[in-house]
């Protein structure tokens, strides 16, 4: 007979098994999957409906822009109805979004469906790491460094082979399948979910007058038209459009000052105005965002006009970096650094810079992997790290919508550092341009590494207990894993 002593209770089984896990990551990975990928099918798609490339590569602005306004919307939506059902919803309108795509008759058909993708997408990041949150705290873990290392490199590993992944669909079956093959992924993750995620605990009763003063939709409208306008007016800064700025600032204050007196806000301003530390961590993932994605790209159009590289040979040279981000990321977040490597990756892009200064068409194949590697020490070191300190800072309440926050503030990075490229480089991408691209990202770099040496609030350690920190009320906190009630609300101070 078998003891019971001998059968682990559920307070004492491994908190983040692989049933569990599975589908979260899976999902999260859907939306840099689809980001990636769609490049290889333009050409065919612009071909087949007759469009050019500025119209075709809307299909990429789009999910941008709609990623970034329901990322934090998807976040509110699971603290209101729960992140499993919510996480779930995204799936089934991405499982609608590649049946449009694929069986699109028109193009404007091909926007619906990256739209679809878009908001579907969204809704798997901010109720993963809501769900990873509520197990965490419920069996008293901590901060689970490993899982939240899981997730930045299963985004780092989609977001490299999605080129390649689209490559082979395009090739095979042709552009249609980019959009089809969201329907077994889907099917698959849903499935999974249904399987090992357990339901959420049911929510409070409400009318309809309570259910739509308490999802808040003038804050998600004044968020999504400042945040669309913001983006817009960074995408293309060779020819500002100012009036787009002047909306963005306008309908910003307007969110502000309804957030402030909201019942259920969208996003808690009172809480982020008071948790500074909440705020620096999302100003560095701006910069780091900006100053990867800076390099990459600008590197790549370089390589190719400037040093006479194909494409497929910028590919290989860039792979390396890929590799060595992966690898990073790992043994950062198994030993749980946090603000060590966010003072690393500054110095790092610094580094970066100074190379590029060195570096001519002239240069070497392996000088340009030296270069490329730079970039993933940078990648590796600050992706698991940033999102270790939010994950630590934000209440548990808000880390669905905080974490919805941290990958619009991504995505605003990645559109300005196009614009910065464009202004940079101009009509083309010479050695001159690509000299003063380093300088821009060498700022860049500095501007990171500041802001983490100087930073005394960002944790050594994922898991490092900082009872007497204090919050930015000046109240001590509780170290993570031993929340009070009180941290679960919505206007609570931020765990330190």
């Amino acid at each position: 007979m078998t003891s019971s002593a001998a059968v682990p209770s559920a307070a004492h089984r491994e908190p983040f098994e692989w049933r569990f896990l599975t589908p979260l990551l899976l999902g999260s990975t859907l939306n840099p999957i689809n980001s990636s990928m769609i490049a290889t099918g333009l050409v065919g798609i612009g071909v087949d409906f007759h469009t050019g490339p500025g119209t075709t590569a809307s299909l990429i602005s789009v999910l941008y822009l709609c990623s970034a306004v329901m990322q934090p919307t998807m976040g509110k939506l699971s603290t209101l109805f729960g992140p499993r059902r919510v996480f779930l919803a995204g799936i089934v309108i991405l499982l609608a979004a590649g049946v449009v795509g694929a069986a699109a008759p028109a193009f404007g058909f091909l926007l619906l469906s990256r739209a679809l993708i878009g908001i579907g997408t969204s809704a798997a990041y901010p109720t993963a790491m809501a769900l990873v949150r509520k197990r965490a705290d419920s069996r008293g873990a901590g901060v689970p460094g490993r899982v939240l290392g899981n997730f930045s490199i299963a985004s780092q590993i989609t977001m490299v082979f999605g080129l390649p992944l689209g490559g082979i669909l395009v090739g095979t079956f042709g552009w249609r399948a980019l959009f089809l093959v969201n329907v077994p992924l889907a099917l698959v993750t849903f499935v999974l979910t249904l399987v090992g995620v357990a339901k959420d605990d049911p929510g409070p009763r409400r009318d309809l007058k309570g259910l739509v003063s308490a999802v808040d939709l003038p804050g998600i409208a004044l968020f999504a038209g400042a945040t669309t306008s913001l983006l817009v007016f960074l995408a293309d800064l060779g020819k500002p459009q100012w009036w787009l700025a002047a909306v963005a600032a306008v309908l910003g204050a307007a969110l502000v000052l309804w957030e402030r007196t909201a019942g259920q806000p969208l996003i808690d301003v009172r809480m982020l105005a008071a948790n500074r530390p909440l705020q620096r961590t999302y100003l560095r993932q701006l910069l780091v965002g900006l100053g990867i994605y800076t390099a990459l790209y600008g590197t790549s159009q370089w390589m190719e006009q400037g040093a006479g590289l194909g494409p497929s040979t910028v590919g290989l040279i860039l792979l390396p970096l890929s590799g060595l981000s992966i690898v990073i990321a790992r043994v950062v977040s198994i030993k749980g650094w946090v603000r060590t490597p966010l003072v690393v990756a500054g110095i790092a892009l610094v580094l970066t810079a100074a190379v590029m200064l060195l570096i001519t068409h002239h240069s070497s194949v392996p000088v340009l992997i030296g270069m490329s590697l730079l970039f993933g020490f940078s990648n590796g070191f600050s992706g698991f790290a940033n999102q270790a300190a939010l994950y630590v800072q934000a209440p548990a309440g808000d880390i669905a919508v905080a974490s919805g926050l941290y990958r619009t503030f991504a995505y605003i990075g990645a559109i300005f550092s196009a614009s910065l490229i464009g202004i940079t480089f101009g009509p083309a991408a010479t050695d001159a341009g690509f000299h003063t691209l380093g300088w821009v990202i060498g700022g860049i770099g500095a501007a990171v590494l500041l802001l983490a040496a100087a930073d005394r609030a960002i944790p050594k350690m994922a898991n490092a207990e900082t009872p007497s920190s204090p919050g930015p009320s000046g109240a001590t906190n509780p170290p993570p894993g031993r929340t009070s009630r009180a941290a679960h609300g919505p206007s609570a101070d931020p765990i330190p």
